[in-house]
């Protein structure tokens, strides 16, 4: 089966990631089948494994069959990392918090990931259109498109997955009718102590429809037990990931900010 999460923090798409799911989707479940070749293994930078991966980030799609038999696989990750403590700029150093550079359109994109994107376009203010590279599922070219929400405010910033479709070849297309998924990517931050530490909490929800010999002949949990492992598996490589390029992302944006003042 094979069926794939930054939201700054930003999984499945998550691959979602995920998010990007593209991955996920492609090592969870392609047709019912919760066998697959080979793994995916922890890279050692996350824009560059997102761009082979795809993201995240799958949703909403209608099932083929209302009565026909479903796999429901699900994962959840929750991570903590310290944020940089912050020396005061002209006194004032309210505008280099974590909350306004997830306003901030350079912290939206890298909710995104936007440099792991074939594509990227803005819906309206807060829902933007991304493409990812195409990936290759069982021999068939496919890109998957995603509309993901960022919805930051002063004291989290979640990213929703409204939708997501396969674009490729009519066969490839129809895989869309068979499936059904949720992402929900939420990151908050507070102080301990005097430490500042931010913590993100992943959840992925995927809905099979089980339609092909043998799996229609076996029971749901004969896909769920491996697929739900794969699944969690691979969240919990990508989140330690996404937390760290979030990081870099964020170092990247005070640091233009402090040369823009000088």
């Amino acid at each position: 089966m094979r069926v794939i999460r930054y939201g700054s923090c930003s999984i499945p798409s998550f691959q979602f990631q995920e998010f990007s799911f593209s991955r996920l989707v492609a090592e969870v479940g392609w047709e019912g089948n919760p066998h697959y070749e080979g793994g995916a293994r922890a890279p050692a930078n996350f824009r560059n494994h997102m761009k082979r991966v795809g993201v995240v980030e799958v949703i909403k799609s209608n099932l083929s069959n209302s009565d026909a038999k479903r796999a429901n696989l699900s994962a959840r990750k929750k991570d903590r990392i310290k944020l940089p403590k912050l020396d005061s700029i002209g006194g004032d150093n309210k505008s280099l918090h974590i909350s306004e550079f997830l306003s901030h359109k350079s912290g939206v994109e890298a909710m995104l990931n936007k440099g792991a994107l074939q594509s990227f376009g803005s819906i309206d203010s807060n829902t933007y259109r991304c493409t990812l590279p195409q990936v290759q599922l069982l021999n068939f070219e496919v890109a998957p498109v995603l509309t993901l929400k960022v919805n930051p405010t002063s004291e989290d910033c979640t990213v929703e997955m409204l939708s997501c479709k396969f674009e490729g070849s009519d066969l490839v297309e129809q895989q869309n009718d068979h499936f059904s998924a949720s992402m929900v990517n939420r990151i908050t931050w507070e102080t301990v102590g005097s430490q500042p530490m931010l913590d993100v909490d992943v959840k992925l929800n995927i809905s099979l429809e089980i339609y092909t010999l043998p799996f229609t002949m076996l029971p749901t949990s004969a896909v769920e037990s491996p697929g739900n492992i794969m699944m969690q598996a691979l969240v919990d490589r990508l989140v330690p990931l996404l937390l760290q390029q979030l990081l870099q992302d964020y170092d990247n944006w005070v640091r233009q900010y402090q040369k823009s003042l000088s």
